[in-house]
């Protein structure tokens, strides 16, 4: 039987850091399912349609045999009934600071008395992507400062399109 994680997020947009989460997630279960949320609360930037076209485009460069293990889902409500639609065994979540931790613990140890078979693996940041949250690469783009270190090419080209219509 396959080790299906999922890994969810409002990918507003995808950053380095998640990219990186997304590699190393792939060392850690057969398949992995990408869900960027639909989250209207959070005001996104980008639309539902256009986070999933911008995922796809920063994982169209990884080895096909990686591509292959690798689905992008939307899901809007409860993250532990979309872990169980997708038959996932592990929700990872990617941590930056202790604050992420504060927040994250809380949501695991709910989800797991929600549904106990399934684990929330945690992954540290590395040191060089630590300090990336897309709220901030939103911040410098609208301030028309360089995201270029942050995110990919492709979403580097997207968010100054967005901006430069404001």
């Amino acid at each position: 039987m396959d080790r299906v994680g999922v890994y969810p997020g409002t990918f507003d947009p995808i950053t380095s850091g998640h990219m990186e989460v997304v590699r190393r997630s792939l060392r850690l279960v057969d398949k992995l399912v990408i869900g960027p949320a639909i989250n209207i609360s959070k005001g996104p930037l980008f639309s539902l349609e256009e986070r999933v076209e911008i995922i796809k485009e920063d994982i169209a460069d990884y080895p096909q045999t990686e591509r292959e293990r690798i689905e992008i889902v939307p899901f809007e409500g409860l993250l532990i009934h979309f872990a169980r639609q997708v038959n996932a065994q592990v929700i990872i979540r990617g941590l930056r600071a202790v604050s992420d931790f504060e927040y994250e613990i809380q949501m695991a140890n709910m989800n797991a008395r929600m549904e106990p078979n399934v684990e929330t693996i945690f992954l540290m940041a590395s040191d060089r992507h630590q300090f990336i949250a897309s709220s901030l690469v939103k911040d410098i783009a609208r301030l028309g400062g360089d995201t270029s270190q942050f995110v990919s090419k492709k979403v580097f080209e997207r968010l100054k399109k967005k901006f430069a219509k404001a």
